[in-house]
């Protein structure tokens, strides 16, 4: 688990690291499954990596900085660093919710901490040419 951290950060900070780049492979999309626990909806949402997104209904806006996976010869796994954010209207006011990584393989390892939502990483993907739009 440390390496794939280790190997994720080497990549996203751009530094140099001998192999980091061969077992790596960035992506374009993040996919995460959502929990709306006063709702009781469950929703899967692919965010674009780069580009501040919204969920429909509720006042949290994200920002996917970087989705990786592992090498296909490897142990699986994905792992995406982001920022999720809550901004409130009446007193434009921003509330961090959440900042940092994000493992598929272990959810509960930096899970988002919300009264009213749950969220965690499913995986990473390829969407060349594809355009998103909020949810």
């Amino acid at each position: 688990m440390l390496s794939v951290l280790w190997t994720a950060l080497t990549v996203s900070v751009g530094a140099s690291s001998v192999g980091a780049s061969e077992t790596v492979i960035p992506h374009d999309t993040a996919v995460f499954r959502w929990l709306d626990k006063v709702a009781g909806r469950v929703v899967t949402i692919e965010a674009p990596v780069g580009q501040t997104f919204h969920i429909a209904g509720s006042t949290l806006r994200f920002l996917v900085h970087t989705c990786l996976t592992h090498h296909r010869t490897e142990t699986p796994e994905s792992a995406a660093f982001l920022e999720i954010w809550e901004g409130k209207q009446a007193e434009h006011a921003v509330d961090v919710v959440f900042r940092g990584w994000m493992f598929a393989s272990r959810p509960a390892f930096s899970a988002m901490e919300h009264p009213i939502y749950d969220g965690w990483l499913l995986t990473c993907q390829k969407h060349a040419g594809r355009r998103f739009s909020s949810f």
